[in-house]
């Protein structure tokens, strides 16, 4: 999570509060066991709304990302998604569609 935000303009204090979420979404299961795959996916939402470009390293990791396609999926889902849902303490607010030759 952690290397995922490097050189984003994301907070120690941020970086906290995403892990504490996470702590008390993880708690809130009261699963006594947890798999590393559970614990991923309780980091997803956070981050993403902490920051786009480091849900997108963190997602290209955890997800296994193997090619340009799953970026560009990944991206596209983003788009869709109203914008209140992409903001948050140090979060992109919205993905650019990139410009093309014509532009």
């Amino acid at each position: 999570m952690r290397k995922a935000c490097q050189g984003r303009p994301v907070t120690e204090d941020a970086l906290a509060k995403l892990g504490q979420r996470v702590e008390e979404a993880v708690r809130a299961t009261g699963s006594a066991e947890l798999t590393t795959h559970d614990v991923g996916l309780a980091i997803l939402g956070p981050l993403q709304e902490l920051d786009l470009v480091a849900y997108l390293r963190f997602a290209s990791v955890y997800k296994a990302f193997d090619s340009l396609e799953d970026f560009e999926a990944a991206i596209a889902e983003l788009r869709v998604r109203p914008p209140a849902e992409n903001s948050g303490t140090g979060a992109t607010p919205e993905v650019p569609v990139p410009a093309t030759a014509a532009d």
